[in-house]
């Protein structure tokens, strides 16, 4: 922060807690021409009068305390610019300590789990809770609460994997994450009466209703572009994240316009790395719980 702003917010601070003080002081002192103490002022309003009765000298001392307990946390605390306090406390470093203390509670029940493989802890209702709480925490905002994904993210519940579903693939999903990408194939193709005719074909792979005549024309260009990753069965291929076209499950929407513009525009898909962030252990209990969504 420059001098100028550190300044600014400093004279800001302080300057408001002074200011309390003085209309504390200023409405508080006795002024000359004011009635006695319990006696009435000479303001009527209505038949009502008006006595001097000042506020008790417990409440105004309490707005001292206040003030006093304002200039106490500034002198402790980063509260004015660039001053650091006498305490030295930063946000950063109560969040270490507070990382620090629960990973001295927590890390041996995370690394005991992390010896069990993920079949059998997949059936341990502890470890499935654990695994869920901290799903919730980090996956469910993309993924959603239930695990059903949604536009481009996946559903977790079922047994359709871009990147294939054994234990040990899912925990490397989530250990280094995954980068896949649907390239444009609007330009490839020659225009979007290809790229139609290629939707149409792939909309009949799930034998879903389709143009025929548009359907077959699509097929000579899927088997000479889009098998490279699709296979030329259209069944996917697990190592490159391209999807099984065959089946009735659609990361991006199954409308023609939604197939028409992930063909021409292409797709991007990117799962973060949860390595570093979560740690092994962790990462081992989600994908335990992933793993056992797709099995009731």
């Amino acid at each position: 922060m420059s001098s100028f702003w550190s300044n600014w917010i400093t004279y800001i601070s302080l300057g408001n807690v002074l200011a309390c003080l003085w209309l504390i002081w200023w409405a508080a002192r006795p002024r000359k021409g004011d009635s006695a103490e319990g006696e009435v002022t000479g303001h009527v309003w209505d038949g009502l009068e008006e006595f001097n009765n000042p506020m008790p000298k417990w409440w105004l001392w309490l707005f001292y305390a206040t003030i006093t307990f304002a200039f106490v946390y500034y002198a402790l605390y980063p509260g004015l610019g660039n001053y650091k306090g006498l305490l030295g406390w930063t946000k950063v470093s109560q969040y270490d300590e507070e990382v620090k203390e629960a990973k001295a509670k927590y890390d041996p029940l995370f690394k005991q789990y992390a010896k069990q493989d993920l079949v059998s802890l997949a059936k341990d209702k502890k470890a499935l809770a654990m695994g869920g709480r901290i799903f919730s925490n980090y996956c469910a905002v993309c993924h959603s609460s239930d695990a059903g994904g949604g536009p481009g993210f996946p559903n977790l519940t079922d047994n359709d994997w871009l990147w294939g579903g054994s234990p040990e693939q899912i925990e490397t999903t989530i250990m280094n994450g995954r980068n896949a990408t649907m390239p444009a194939h609007k330009q490839i193709l020659g225009g979007m009466d290809e790229v139609k005719q290629v939707a149409q074909y792939v909309i009949s792979l799930s034998g879903r209703k389709h143009d025929p005549v548009l359907a077959e024309k699509g097929k000579a260009k899927f088997d000479t572009i889009c098998v490279a990753c699709h296979m030329p069965n259209a069944q996917g291929n697990p190592a490159l994240g391209a999807p099984n076209l065959t089946d009735k499950t659609w990361l991006y929407g199954s409308s023609r316009e939604a197939i028409e513009k992930t063909i021409s525009d292409g797709r991007n898909g990117t799962m973060p790395a949860h390595k570093d962030f979560l740690g092994t252990d962790k990462v081992h209990l989600v994908a335990a719980y992933v793993y056992s969504l797709s099995q009731k």
